[in-house]
């Protein structure tokens, strides 16, 4: 397979990501540094219910502890999650709650417009945007979290509409490489998120998606050669559309790619090095853990390998640079929905 340039539009200006009927509007169609997009349509209009899908999704990875948490609402059930991992022993201590309905869910309209939490009695997740950044709090019957993910003056961040046609498509907001402090507890042991080497990345999602689907999502956060590296790769779920989630960020600046990256890597041997490549990356992405997970409800099922490890190889830039991409830690995974 050889690589495809595609020619993605930038938008520089706030759009409706749906018209007055729930339908696409075609002028939300392509990417921005900065979340532009107004998502309130969601859930509104033609094919209103079933197919609306809407998430936040946060990771944070650290020299101790890779951390995930997931508030979402997919209309028929809601789907929440705490995971935490101990780097060092490969114990992971997590809490998954699946409810009837989206009840248990809070979900701004549009990025940014309110908080976001998950009230179970198994799992509380609050999200919040207070002044420099994100606050994140969660708590369980093991782990108390308490995590502020910065967002350092003049980050930038990926948005993209994946239109699928005009009643299925997606708006993603990828935000990588956000500075991340504070603490998790597990089993009344406190660990803290050592600055400059913790990191969070943002997984923002609000869309209407077919009933089947299959991804690959991978992302990294860290630093070589003195710069803070973001890494943001996406494939299978993006082919056919004419758009990308692929970008670089280095040292807060945003470098899209476009570009249908090709990934080889192998589902027999899901810790075995990845490859991802094309024209414009040559990475190298090398697993040590996979956490995976399955549903089956019927309706709703999903068998995801997350893989968690480093990147390494090289990025080309905006301008044309290479970027040398070393040790940087993060996940690819390969996920099968039906939802």
């Amino acid at each position: 397979m050889s690589p495809e340039i595609l020619d993605e539009k930038e938008i520089t200006t706030p759009v409706t990501l749906t018209l007055p009927n729930g339908r696409l509007n075609p002028a939300a169609v392509g990417w921005s540094r900065t979340p532009l997009h107004d998502t309130s349509g969601i859930g509104r209009g033609m094919q209103r219910w079933g197919r609306n899908k809407r998430w936040e999704y946060w990771a944070m990875t650290s020299p101790s502890h890779i951390i995930a948490l997931t508030v979402s609402s997919l209309d028929y059930a809601a789907v929440h999650e705490l995971w935490v991992l101990n780097r060092a022993t490969g114990v992971s201590v997590g809490a998954n709650v699946t409810g009837i309905l989206g009840g248990s869910a809070t979900l701004p309209p549009s990025l940014g417009d309110g908080p976001v939490r998950a009230a179970t009695k198994k799992l509380r997740i609050d999200i919040e945007e207070v002044p420099g950044g994100t606050r994140l709090r969660a708590v369980t019957e093991r782990v108390t979290l308490d995590v502020f993910a910065e967002r350092p003056e003049g980050h930038e961040a990926l948005a993209v509409v994946v239109p699928w046609n005009e009643k299925q498509f997606q708006y993603t907001v990828k935000d990588v490489a956000r500075p991340a402090t504070g603490t998790v507890s597990v089993d009344g042991t406190t660990f803290s998120l050592e600055a400059g080497e913790s990191w969070a990345v943002l997984d923002h999602g609000r869309g209407r998606w077919p009933y089947s689907m299959h991804w690959n999502w991978g992302a990294g956060s860290g630093t070589t050669d003195g710069r803070v590296i973001g890494i943001q790769l996406g494939s299978k779920w993006t082919d056919g559309t004419g758009a990308t989630e692929n970008s670089l960020l280095v040292d807060g600046r945003l470098h899209k790619i476009s570009e249908d990256l090709i990934w080889d890597y192998s589902t027999t041997d899901w810790l075995a090095p990845w490859h991802i490549h094309g024209a414009t990356a040559d990475l190298r992405f090398t697993p040590v853990y996979d956490k995976v997970s399955a549903i089956n409800l019927g309706i709703l099922s999903n068998n995801t390998h997350q893989c968690f490890g480093h990147y390494d190889g090289e990025i080309t830039d905006s301008d044309g640079h290479r970027i040398r991409v070393a040790g940087i830690l993060g996940w690819a995974e390969d996920v099968h929905n039906r939802w």
